[in-house]
């Protein structure tokens, strides 16, 4: 079993991760936790957590650790230095850490509309600049990775179908349960093609989706 270290375990996404890899016949989710209260929702499930703080050292966290899904964010209701603190240097350091550990994959929520941060309106774009460079840090890491960009987050049903582009040129909204089964089927090392996408609620099953996106790297909806 692959020892998978979710960062942002506790935010909405972050739950719906390690409770799907928990069922999951080949990994093993590790909830990287900021504080001690959040410790029992995970341990009552019986997932083991590891402390940790993106605006501190939290290097420990690594120990043992096989894969990563980089899923924290600051949140629509902090303020630019915190986006910065988060979702960009958050990032970088995570991206940093897994290097040194020689981890064998790092995948990441991104958002839709990063690839053209510049083009966003404010107060939009200083979060998708954090983003982009989050992720343009990871392309050029040399580590194994995946970027994941949705579109609007729901907290709607699991249905298990996407549409999927390098960039989607439709509107649209994904739950944070498909999302998290995008971020947990990029977890194989074995898939070949482009890593970076967007994603929104769509027809086609997940597998289905990536697999024709990846051989193709045209879209699928």
């Amino acid at each position: 079993m692959e020892k998978i270290l979710i960062i942002g375990a506790n935010g909405k996404t972050g739950r719906l991760l390690v409770e799907q890899l928990s069922s999951h016949p080949e990994y093993t989710p590790i909830a990287m936790i900021r504080e001690k209260s959040q410790q029992s929702f995970f341990e009552e499930k019986g997932i083991k957590t590891v402390m940790g703080d993106l605006e501190k050292d939290f290097s420990q966290a690594f120990t043992g650790i096989d894969k990563v899904i980089f899923a924290a964010g600051s949140g629509s209701k902090t303020g630019k230095d915190k986006t910065k603190l988060v979702d960009e240097l958050g990032a970088i350091k995570s991206i940093d850490l897994a290097l040194k550990n020689q981890v064998k994959k790092f995948v990441i929520l991104s958002s839709r509309g990063a690839e053209n941060a510049e083009k966003a309106d404010e107060p939009m774009q200083h979060y998708l600049m954090a983003k982009k460079k989050a992720d343009e840090y990871l392309k050029a890491s040399g580590l194994p990775y995946a970027i994941v960009r949705p579109g609007k987050l729901t907290d709607g049903p699991y249905t298990g179908k996407i549409k999927v582009a390098a960039v989607l040129n439709s509107k649209g909204e994904i739950s944070r349960a498909d999302v998290a089964a995008v971020l947990i089927h990029m977890l194989d090392t074995s898939l070949q093609g482009s890593q970076a996408f967007e994603i929104l609620g769509g027809k086609v099953e997940v597998s289905e989706a990536i697999q024709l996106f990846l051989k193709s790297g045209q879209s699928v909806v």
